[in-house]
């Protein structure tokens, strides 16, 4: 089955990896098959894609907040949707539907994953790069235009598309619905078929990567749980995203080739149109087959990042390896099998409702799993409370308080009063946006150091996280009340109705946190760049981690390591082992090593002069055979260094 990678890097190339790659600015940081470079460019173009889309939430929730009100520098910056400072209606709704889309797919996909698989899978397993780097370069691009094509959209005639990130039928299928349902609806689709693309190519580039590229003693068992989340959220991607690309194309179909896919008895202005046969619960069940995995294609490398970090700067090793590995898994399966729920409203059988229900509970077992692994994890831990433990500990205190009102809408007699009302905004965002977005922040402030060899300013970290999670929890917690009061989502205003009405000072609030909040998301706009230039150098391994990426140089070089690539000795987390001189142990390090004395937790100690040294009788082999066979990466002998949960 699986291989680790070819070691072929004996005494002929020890001088050095990098060399022989003359680089222009173009191969460099344009078009750079190099996944560190890559990981970088998926971070700034999410994270860019992010703001403006957070941005748009500040002028939304303006409306919502005052909807009586002109605001003039906002006809100065929308000219003719904000006439007299007005905003224009339409595109409201289109704002809502770019925020939506651009959150969930831009920022929590693209950004989340294209980074941190780039930057994390070929350094924690002891790989040169992707399979194919060709193709990891092709992966962002097709992300990057789908990028362009959506921003285009702001700028025709019409406007950007303007039906809810769903972008739901008959709606967006008939141009003349509305100003969003025209040009800027097809340039929609376009962006997100050219996204998935990208995301397709990344996850096969992941998965043949994390099968066939380990390096010596990385069986799967000895994987960061990281690699495994990135590794399964792939696997997630090329099932569900496949269905969503066929949804969007029929879609397309109906809005300007005059087919009835989703189409029938559709009137307006009183006038009967063309179309008969179709049928709107086609598009219903192809998204939502994307659109509950893509929950988990967020948050399983949110959570693998926060085991991570967790288990680093607890200085504990993580509780329930095994378990952890296969609740992933079984997250992965059962997000499959829920995707109804969304529509529990569609007229649904009520037997197959329940049988929607019934696994739609099936899940909280194996996140229940996560979140009780991560508690033992902290439980009498040496706790370092940096600013990525701080954003990892905010990760599980959103995941747990927005999972929980999941409950609510998994069950059907819930689930239908609730429906499309504030609590699902509230719950949407906390379990899934703000519990993934504050994983992001902490695998950027911990890996801020091997992506560009600084350390980011610890005082401004803290700043950042404490108004952005008490901002968070003022912004959406009170939504939950909205909803139990029936308050609709996707509302121009409010004042129109009495039960509406008198959510307005609420709304008021919402409004004032979700400013402050964005506010505070400067911070760390100006952390990023000033550290990117000016911030302190990073030591090689500024967290005393023990996964492989730490071992690599911290200026960059194809191919990772200069000389030989690190052999693995042990499981990933060995923090605070009884008996060792120092609370953590490098997978690198071997127990000859530690029996030969190596100072592996010095500040000045080289990880090369472990991973290049040879072993006796090797540069005779390494003469006669530069290039050895690979060893199965599963041997009937090898055992995994995992502990159990107990």
């Amino acid at each position: 089955m699986a291989t680790h990678a070819l070691e072929g890097t004996h005494a002929h190339v020890h001088e050095g990896h990098d060399h022989g790659h003359k680089e222009t600015f173009w191969t460099k940081y344009i078009f750079s098959q190099d996944h560190k470079t890559i990981a970088k460019q998926f971070l700034l173009t999410g994270f860019t894609a992010g703001f403006i889309g957070i941005l748009l939430s500040a002028i939304f929730r303006l409306q919502l907040a005052f909807p009586d009100k002109s605001f003039p520098f906002l006809e100065t910056i929308l000219g003719k949707w904000a006439p007299e400072g007005r905003l224009d209606p339409n595109f409201y709704m289109a704002l809502v539907t770019m925020h939506g889309t651009i959150l969930v797919f831009w920022l929590l996909t693209g950004g989340l994953s294209g980074t941190f698989a780039n930057l994390l899978i070929p350094l924690q397993i002891g790989a040169r790069d992707m399979a194919s780097p060709f193709i990891n370069m092709l992966s962002f691009h097709f992300f990057f235009w789908g990028t362009v094509v959506l921003f285009a959209s702001f700028f025709v005639e019409t406007g950007p598309a303007a039906a809810g990130w769903t972008v739901y039928p008959p709606l967006s299928a008939l141009p003349q619905a509305m100003p969003g349902s025209g040009l800027g609806m097809i340039l929609w689709i376009v962006a997100l078929v050219l996204f998935v693309v990208g995301v397709l190519m990344g996850g096969l580039n992941y998965i043949t990567t994390v099968l066939n590229m380990r390096t010596q003693g990385m069986s799967l068992f000895r994987m960061p749980l990281v690699v495994w989340a990135l590794f399964t959220v792939a696997v997630l991607g090329l099932l569900s995203f496949p269905p969503a690309v066929a949804a969007f194309i029929l879609l397309l179909f109906d809005h300007s080739l005059g087919t009835s896919f989703y189409l029938s008895d559709i009137y307006i202005a009183g006038q009967a149109l063309p179309q008969q046969g179709g049928n709107v619960l086609l598009y219903l069940h192809l998204f939502w087959f994307l659109g509950h995995p893509e929950v988990y294609i967020v948050l399983l490398p949110a959570l693998g990042i926060t085991s991570e970090l967790i288990s680093t700067h607890a200085r504990k090793p993580i509780f329930g390896y095994r378990v952890m590995v296969l609740s992933t898994l079984g997250i992965a399966f059962v997000s499959f099998i829920v995707w109804a729920h969304h529509i529990f409203v569609s007229g649904m059988n009520p037997l197959l409702g329940s049988i929607f229900t019934a696994t739609t509970l099936l899940v909280a077992i194996p996140s229940a799993m996560k979140i009780f692994n991560y508690i033992f994890t902290l439980w009498k831990g040496r706790i370092h409370l940096t600013t990525p433990m701080l954003f990892a500990i905010g990760t599980v205190s959103f995941f747990i308080s927005g999972g929980l009102t999941g409950f609510f809408l998994g069950v059907a007699p819930m689930d239908i009063p609730l429906h499309n009302t504030y609590f699902v905004v509230g719950h949407f965002h906390l379990v899934m946006g703000v519990s993934a977005v504050f994983a992001m922040f902490g695998g950027t402030y911990h890996w801020f150091p091997r992506l560009w060899g600084r350390m980011m300013n610890e005082r401004l970290g803290y700043i950042h996280f404490w108004l952005t999670f008490i901002g968070a929890n003022l912004v959406f917690f009170p939504m939950y009340y909205m909803g139990f009061g029936g308050v609709p989502r996707r509302y121009y205003a409010f004042t129109e109705f009495s039960f509406t009405s008198q959510w307005q000072d609420l709304n008021v609030f919402i409004t004032a946190a979700a400013l402050i909040t964005i506010a505070a998301q400067l911070i760390f706009i100006y952390n990023f760049f000033h550290s990117m230039f000016w911030g302190k150098p990073a030591p090689r391994n500024p967290w005393k981690a023990t996964t492989l990426e730490w071992s690599a140089p911290v200026k960059h070089l194809h191919g990772n390591w200069p000389g030989k690539l690190p052999v693995v000795h042990r499981w990933p987390y060995d923090y605070s082992k009884p008996g060792a001189p120092a609370d953590f142990i490098p997978q690198y390090i071997s127990e000859e090593d530690i029996a030969r004395g190596v100072r592996w937790w010095e500040e000045d100690f080289e990880p090369l002069t472990v991973i290049d040294r040879t072993e006796p009788g090797e540069g005779e082999k390494s003469a006669v055979s530069p290039e050895p066979q690979p060893t199965p990466a599963f041997s009937p002998n090898a055992k995994p260094d995992a502990p159990s949960a107990s």
